[in-house]
């Protein structure tokens, strides 16, 4: 069947009337939108012009907000000084940690400049965004192909990208958003000298660690200070000691007096993803599947995880930024499971696609274009459900696990190298070397033990997950022959492999050869489970979701035509965007209430020194029971978190949370339990974004930290 083209340009579908059928603080603006959102946010209390947030000729709020590629955050002082949230940092704070200097526990404070520790983060910046949809479209045609249609788009995105970029240093890319019925350019400066400055301890950074992750009331000091380095021209380079503290065209003010319940907040950040247009067959997999295999496998990986590093410091340290980031998002999918069952999400959603199908067929016209658009999705959803488990057991068994399995996948460009029939040694030498380079970092945070139980748990995860007859061959054989004992299988296969052996990789990268790779046990099972998914499970899956692909774009299409008053958002996909609302509590449940804010006596009320999770330091102790609380208290009371009903994401973390006149009074850092849903839909009564408190972060680097030096840089509003 062809899918006809639907010429959807801004002026065709995305003008609307200012009457707006979602919630005020619904919604991820781009910048570029602003304007359509511009009233309702004065209203709210914004002071500020639109071309005071963003501005392509001049200062604006968007140059001092940061994309850390996996989070956000905001520059903070005139010398490039920049705030995130500590987890964004944590494995920058973690590859700098030793028994001897274990900046996790004891935090890290540099005196000087000189003192501030290189990392690999990089910190990119937005120069400008542009809408190019009629460009991309301009060659298309209603009788195109879908692939055709798609090879058109992908080539005219690249033009424009490079024409973008071109004699410059900047990066360009385009996004597709509202399923590909609109397209932006995004051109960004990055920088890739970035340097850790400051950081709490973790029992600060991470108090409450994962009793408290992602839960209201939270006291949680979330913060960690990093700085930019530039060229001495202001240009981006890699380290030298030679680049100086960038100099940003904007930085954030600081608002230390705070706010209270019902001031605005606007939140500016990169969030990372959402399927808020999702149908019901895609939140039923997610709910039904998806989901409770991640959890499953999630659940026995950190409680090995955790027994190890419990047992000696150095593996704790080693493994501390791995379990956090598989922790975050193991206790997200079991409140994103218990959200979509309490809200009755899959219902809902095809009330909703019910309404659409009604809609559809009161016109041959629509019926025509949109009629067989949910029953197309419902068989493409269908495929994708018979190979699920294989894909979920695939990403969180083989690739999540093991790190000597992730070792073999390095491997497997040079294999098809080696095994190809023109073979190019020039190729295979890059390719080595290409594992070589990641050496160094891998063996740093390795420990041999612990792996091996992660490989036979990741085995006997992925057999039991898959069913019988997609199970790869060398899996049912190894299951057959070790009678299901799958850690005498892993003890027999490590001490056959060299993919956790340094020494051994070296020599075999030396001389490779294919034969001898393929008979490298690890490197042999993960050829098999990765051959069975290339050969059995991708091909259909692919086709499937290129048909829902093809499918989103007609149905968000089709919705905008519906609701023709309702101004659409993009779903989050890392570019920059925009929230707003106001701080306020919420009801969670019958007959209780959360406020808006907590203080410092809650961290008093929670402490345990017999619990690492709520473990205060000492020196915090007796600052908060003396109520020394420097100029940073308000009527008596050090604040310590907030929420607002901005709408954020994952790669939210560490975005500003600004006040009305463009000032910093916040960092957000997590959303609450009772929206774990809000990646697939809006909630809102309960969405909440829960921040730091710009008041508590001042505290903790001056009365806690001692580290003035970094206070005088800020320029605070007292």
């Amino acid at each position: 069947m062809k899918l006809r083209y639907l010429k959807a340009t801004l002026l065709g579908l995305l003008v609307f009337s200012q009457t707006m059928s979602l919630r005020a603080d619904e919604g991820m603006w781009l910048l570029m939108d602003l304007y359509r959102q511009y009233d309702v946010m004065k209203s709210k209390g914004l002071k500020l012009s639109p071309e005071d947030i963003y501005n392509v000729n001049g200062s604006s709020l968007k140059d001092a907000v940061v994309s850390l590629r996996f989070c956000s955050a905001e520059i903070i002082s005139a010398d490039g000084l920049m705030l995130t949230n500590h987890r964004c940092a944590y494995g920058a704070i973690q590859s700098h940690s030793s028994v001897e200097n274990d900046y996790l526990t004891d935090g890290f404070w540099a005196k000087t400049k000189p003192d501030e520790l290189p990392t690999t983060i990089t910190a990119s910046i937005l120069v400008r965004m542009e809408d190019v949809t009629e460009k991309v479209l301009s060659s298309l045609t209603e009788e195109m192909e879908a692939s055709a249609r798609n090879e058109a788009i992908s080539a005219a995105m690249r033009t424009i990208s490079a024409e973008a970029g071109k004699d410059s240093h900047y990066e360009t890319f385009v996004r597709p958003m509202l399923g590909g019925n609109q397209y932006v350019l995004f051109v960004m400066e990055v920088f890739k000298d970035v340097r850790l400055v400051g950081a709490p301890p973790s029992s600060i950074g991470k108090y409450g660690y994962d009793t408290d992750n992602w839960m209201w009331p939270r006291h949680t000091g979330d913060f960690t200070l990093l700085r930019i380095y530039s060229a001495p021209d202001g240009s981006p380079a890699d380290y030298s000691t030679e680049n100086v503290p960038y100099k940003p065209r904007h930085h954030f003010k600081i608002n230390a007096r705070g706010s209270k319940d019902g001031d605005f907040s606007m939140v500016m950040g990169f969030p990372g993803r959402t399927q808020r247009y999702l149908t019901s067959y895609g939140i039923a997999l997610e709910q039904l599947s998806s989901n409770p295999e991640r959890i499953k496998i999630r659940t026995r990986i950190l409680d090995i995880m955790q027994a190890e590093m419990d047992k000696d410091p150095a593996v704790r340290i080693k493994y501390a930024s791995k379990y956090s980031r598989i922790s975050n998002y193991w206790k997200y999918f079991i409140g994103q499971n218990e959200g979509l069952a309490r809200l009755k999400t899959v219902e809902q959603k095809r009330k909703q696609e019910d309404t659409f199908q009604a809609w559809a067929n009161a016109s041959d016209a629509r019926k025509q274009k949109y009629g067989s658009t949910l029953n197309a999705y419902k068989d493409a959803y269908t495929t994708i459900a018979a190979s699920d488990k294989y894909v979920q057991a695939l990403n969180e068994a083989i690739a999540g696990a093991s790190e000597a399995m992730q070792m073999a996948l390095r491997f497997r460009a040079l294999d098809q190298l080696l095994h190809s029939e023109n073979t190019d040694q020039e190729k295979i030498k890059t390719a080595a070397d290409n594992i070589r380079r990641s050496f160094d970092s891998f063996f740093k945070d390795y420990h041999k033990p612990l792996d091996q139980q992660l490989y036979a748990a990741g085995m006997q995860l992925f057999y039991e997950a898959v069913p019988a007859n997609q199970r790869p061959p060398m899996l049912a054989a190894a299951n057959a022959k070790y009678k299901g004992n799958w850690t005498k299988y892993a003890e027999k296969t490590f001490a056959k492999s060299m993919m956790h052996d340094r020494a051994k990789m070296e020599a075999f990268l030396d001389k490779p050869s294919g034969k001898s790779l393929r008979k490298d046990p690890i490197f042999a099972m993960m050829h098999d489970i990765m051959g069975r998914y290339n050969t059995d499970i991708a091909p259909a899956r692919r086709e499937a979701l290129a048909s829902i692909n093809e499918l989103d774009r007609l149905m968000i299409a089709g919705m905008m035509e519906m609701e023709s008053d309702r101004h659409f958002y993009s779903d989050a996909n890392s570019s920059m965007r925009l929230t707003y609302g106001t701080a306020g509590g919420y009801y969670p449940k019958d007959a209780t209430y959360y406020k808006a804010y907590t203080t410092a006596n809650g961290i008093l009320e929670k402490q345990d020194p017999n619990d690492k999770d709520y473990y205060v330091p000492q020196k915090l102790l007796d600052l908060i029971r003396a109520k020394d609380f420097g100029p940073y208290a308000t009527d008596g009371e050090l604040y310590v978190n907030f929420i607002t009903d901005n709408d954020i994401t994952g790669g939210n973390s560490g975005s500003p949370v600004i006040d009305g006149n463009g000032h910093l009074i916040g960092v957000a850092f997590d959303g609450n339990w009772e929206a774990m849903t809000g990646d697939l839909v809006y909630d809102a009564d309960l969405k909440r974004c829960i921040n730091v408190d710009i008041r508590y972060v001042l505290f903790i680097i001056d009365k806690f930290a001692g580290a003035k030096h970094l206070i005088d840089e800020m320029d605070i509003l007292f």
